[in-house]
């Protein structure tokens, strides 16, 4: 077992709370924070300076053997790409937009762009790979005009690249007419970074997120978001001071948690990030078990889903399960809330095989924040804990339908929507503060510190006859802990006398309650049972706002093109419920539809 340096995990929080008339709290930190490096590629050069040899990235070869990155490599490829980025006059308004998944391609391809002054945009691999129609690259390419194109494989990528029709196209594998390819751009003489006039100031990506309609918003990131975002991660985790984090990560990079975050902290800290080409869903879970088998995390973030997928691996497998705690100061989760049943599996396992305890933590933030806002940098937050607010941020809590709405100010906040004025100006109040859509409560009203519960997005909720709100995102979370078998599900009821849920089957789980080599069916004795229990559980001594009275077990994935769903997996709660409408009603028809499952009595 390895030993850990003594240094300190978090940093303690110290937060201070405003309370106001109108019932609005706003709250800060005590602790100062005014300093942050300019940009990314100054940070690159500090730290390729500094540890030219060290690995900042490793992918795995065709033989599954860790292929590294040096700081040094990276900066001088970065720099001949920029250089070739300026010739082929790509800038603020012809941003480059990359199509692939994440590897070392896309980080030279990235960091290139970053020097050269040239906003990257990393785009969902479900949109090119996916998608049936492409919709949502052509929308996106048509706001953005991209002046390139980046595809790691010409061939894989080949049907998203003939429907944009792009003018330049960058490929590092396979051939296409006309394509410029990425090892000749970066094998020119390695020289000093091109000078751009970059500033804190400057775009150095967009990252698109879509709304409910599923109309893309491009959310400028700027290197002032990004720099400081790291440096307040850097205040409340200490022992990255002298402790450079190594990452075992698949979290995709066109979205803020795995790009702005983790990858950002390997960088900004002299660490080390092994690109996990897994993800939660199988088969391709096995990868991920794979990589973790050969290099032990020092820092382990994830989204619920695989979590889920995590903690049977680690209970099966002490082997695996010791190596995986070694080293770990941390378990951190985001984007979605963590079950109960399975934070505590976790927390099990890990009293079980380590020589210390794991924390399990998490924080808040969005795409508009660079992502981090609050976090829960303390001992023992409670499960949906995210924390306290990041010096220098402000976060107010603002009285809004039946919640407090996350409201943020501070340097990470995004100054607008590429090219989308409107909506620039709606998401922002009065006082400047970014209008998350997100809630939260206050955990202990005398002491702030105890952080803030994530309550949910304001959006979701509804009422039902009676007038009585349901709280969605609560209720949802319940539903997936009775169950212990469901990958998610959608909360109905909207103006109607009852609540229902809609679900999806985790097959690995059904399988082991139904002991089957099979996929279970949602017709099985045993599940029906197993689940109608669950709901009894759930109901027992709830009023009927926190009661689910019928659940239908759906066979169909939600649809990514529809909107239903993200490239990580997060439900789009509004949008299920348009897109099964029929699915709502069966639920609430008069003469009972026998694949229903209800309360046992």
């Amino acid at each position: 077992m390895t030993t850990l340096a003594p240094s300190q995990t978090f940093a303690p929080p110290d937060t201070t709370i405003e309370r106001r008339k109108d019932g609005t709290i706003v709250l800060t930190s005590r602790h100062m924070l005014d300093r942050w490096p300019e940009s990314i590629p100054a940070v690159l050069e500090e730290r390729a300076t500094r540890h030219p040899d060290r690995a900042l990235a490793a992918q795995r070869d065709p033989e599954d053997r860790w292929i590294p990155l040096t700081y040094g490599e990276a900066r001088d490829r970065a720099n001949s790409l920029a250089r070739a980025f300026i010739d082929i006059d790509l800038g603020a308004d012809r941003p480059l937009m990359i199509l692939s998944g994440n590897s070392v391609e896309h980080l030279l391809v990235t960091l290139g762009a970053y020097a050269a002054g040239v906003p990257v945009m990393p785009i969902s691999v479900a949109y090119s790979l996916l998608s049936a129609d492409h919709a949502q690259i052509k929308a996106i390419a048509e706001l953005t005009r991209p002046g390139l194109v980046f595809a790691n494989d010409a061939a894989r990528f080949e049907q998203a690249l003939d429907a944009l029709s792009p003018t330049n196209i960058l490929i590092a594998r396979g051939e296409r007419p006309d394509a410029l390819r990425l090892d000749e751009l970066s094998a020119t003489t390695p020289g000093a970074a091109p000078t751009c006039g970059i500033t804190a100031d400057t775009t150095a990506k967009l990252l698109f997120t879509s709304g409910s309609t599923g109309v893309p918003k491009g959310v400028v990131n700027t290197h002032r978001m990004l720099c400081s975002n790291q440096a307040m991660l850097q205040q409340i985790w200490p022992f990255l001071a002298e402790e450079p984090p190594v990452l075992v990560d698949w979290l995709p990079w066109s979205h803020t948690f795995g790009a702005n975050h983790n990858l950002n902290l390997a960088l900004f800290n002299g660490g080390t990030i092994y690109i996990d080409d897994g993800k939660p869903a199988q088969p391709l879970f096995s990868r991920t078990t794979a990589a973790l088998r050969t290099v032990a995390p020092t820092v382990y973030f994830n989204v619920p889903a695989g979590f889920a997928l995590l903690a049977p691996a680690l209970e099966t497998d002490r082997e695996l399960a010791e190596h995986f705690f070694s080293r770990l100061r941390f378990m951190f989760y985001a984007g979605a809330a963590l079950p109960d049943a399975l934070a505590l599996r976790l927390k099990a396992i890990a009293d079980r095989v380590a020589d210390r305890e794991i924390p399990l933590t998490s924080s808040w933030g969005t795409t508009e924040t660079a992502p981090a806002a609050t976090s829960a940098h303390f001992k023992d937050p409670v499960v949906g804990c995210i924390g306290v607010p990041l010096a220098p941020n402000k976060i107010k809590l603002a009285p809004l339908a039946n919640k407090l709405e996350i409201r943020v100010t501070g340097p990470n906040v995004t100054p607008g929507y590429f090219r989308q004025p409107g909506l620039t100006e709606a998401a922002f109040d009065e006082e400047g503060f970014y209008r998350s859509g997100d809630a939260a409560r206050l955990i202990d009203e005398r002491d702030p510190n105890k952080g803030l519960m994530f309550d949910g997005r304001i959006a979701e909720d509804f009422k039902l006859m009676t007038g009585t709100w349901v709280t969605v995102g609560p209720l949802r979370m319940k539903l997936l802990s009775a169950a212990g078998i469901l990958t998610d599900a959608v909360i109905c009821g909207h103006d109607s006398e009852y609540v229902s849920a809609l679900a999806w089957l985790n097959q690995a789980e059904a399988r082991k309650l139904c002991g089957s080599d099979e996929d279970v069916p949602p017709s099985h004795g045993t599940l029906r049972k197993h689940l109608s229990r669950a709901l009894a559980t759930l109901n027992e001594g709830a009023g009927s706002a926190a009661r689910i009275e019928r659940m239908l077990l759906l066979a169909s994935p939600p649809s990514l093109d529809a909107g239903e769903i993200t490239d990580k997996g997060y439900i789009n709660q509004r949008r299920c419920l348009e897109c099964r409408a029929a699915e709502v009603a069966r639920l609430y028809r008069r003469a009972p539809d026998p694949q229903l499952i209800t309360p046992a009595a």
